[in-house]
């Protein structure tokens, strides 16, 4: 049987544990800099949520989002980071128990997320749970400090 909760403070070490895995499993490893208090800090902002889920007390997969707003439409939304589930709990209907779980969490808001073009399994299990999937490009900016005020 798999349960699902509301991660708290106290489960930093194990969401940091799952969201490495996570990276791990997509060659990000390096990616992941956030230590242990920060964590903590995190999980206890009301706009930052992640639920785990659990089989035998033993956490095997995870949901995190972060609350936002549309300035178009000025509606609030969930901006899902990560959904990530053990390889050995693949395939068993955990991933879909955490989306349902995000999907009643949400209050009827919607639900955006990425997916990276290769991920085709992740694609085809949106498809089946009946997400839309919509292309775009997404772009990143590392910004730097500019020198003098006023100097681009």
């Amino acid at each position: 049987m798999v349960s699902i909760r509301r991660a708290t403070a106290g489960d930093a070490a194990t969401v940091l544990g799952l969201m490495r895995e996570l990276a791990e499993h997509q060659n990000q490893g390096a990616a992941i800099t956030v230590r242990v208090d920060r964590m903590e800090e995190l999980l206890r902002r009301p706009e930052i949520a992640y639920l785990i889920a659990e089989r035998d007390g033993r956490a095997i997969g995870y949901v995190s989002w972060l609350e936002r707003v549309s300035l178009w439409s000025g509606g609030d939304y969930l901006a899902l980071d990560d959904l990530y589930v053990r390889a050995g709990e693949r395939g068993h209907g955990v991933g879909e128990l955490l989306m349902r779980a995000i999907s009643a969490a949400s209050d009827g808001k919607v639900i955006r997320w990425e997916v990276a073009e290769a991920n085709v399994a992740a694609q085809r299990f949106y498809r089946r749970i009946g997400a839309e999937l919509v292309s775009k490009k997404i772009c990143r900016w590392q910004a730097v400090e500019s020198g003098a005020a006023g100097e681009p």
